[in-house]
């Protein structure tokens, strides 16, 4: 009778702890509706505020909002993702050496990010990165690497072929590889993405910028 207490009583043990384990992740992760006003104000303040000033203020306030709900979910990659969009749009706003210390600091939440999840939001650690590894300068200024982001975007069009943002990003890199042809064809499969519930200001300010590249090759 001892051991069949004591054997029930290691199993209810295990099971709470089990259960207890199993909520722990389930809230580590915010909900689309929490994350959507964010996204929603990024492209509010990226596309609808032309001073970079304003930008810059507007950006780091998103920024200390993002950080504060990361207080209750220091583990959800997506949140990670966009905190770190959010920090390389404020450095691209700011520009200078004194932006560098943003984009490491997104660098690293893209990072952790994909350590976490690969394919959050449907791989775009990746392409955030990749981006950053392009467009940030090289050794001895920054930690440019355009193979590094060859590889990284690889890797995001594996995971999100068709996507708006992955194949914009990455016909920007090839255009800057002098490749138009494979940048054409990559902004052309921009134009054909998906619009993405709520997300209607971001997806006319992007389809705009695939739109000025186009011209651009033509």
């Amino acid at each position: 009778m001892t051991a069949f207490i004591r054997t029930t009583t290691s199993l209810l043990t295990t099971g709470l702890l089990t259960l207890s384990l199993g909520c722990a992740t389930m809230v580590q992760a915010a909900s689309p509706e929490q994350l959507l006003p964010f996204q929603q104000r990024w492209a509010q303040i990226q596309y609808d505020l032309s001073d970079e000033d304003t930008q810059v203020k507007a950006f780091a306030t998103l920024a200390e909002d993002i950080e504060h709900m990361r207080n209750t979910h220091p583990k959800d990659p997506e949140l990670m993702i966009w905190l770190g969009i959010t920090l390389s749009s404020e450095a691209g706003a700011k520009g200078g050496l004194g932006a560098l210390k943003l984009v490491k600091q997104a660098r690293s939440l893209f990072e952790q990010s994909i350590e976490h999840d690969p394919n959050a939001l449907q791989g775009s650690a990746l392409t955030s990165l990749a981006t950053l590894y392009h467009q940030v300068p090289g050794w001895p200024i920054g930690f440019g690497d355009d193979d590094k982001a060859a590889t990284l975007f690889q890797q995001a069009l594996q995971i999100n072929p068709n996507g708006l943002d992955t194949n914009y990003f990455y016909a920007a890199y090839r255009v800057d590889q002098g490749d138009k042809q494979m940048a054409r064809t990559h902004l052309l499969q921009a134009l054909k993405a998906p619009p993405r519930h709520g997300r209607e200001r971001a997806d006319s300010g992007r389809r705009s910028e695939v739109q000025t590249l186009l011209q651009q090759l033509n």
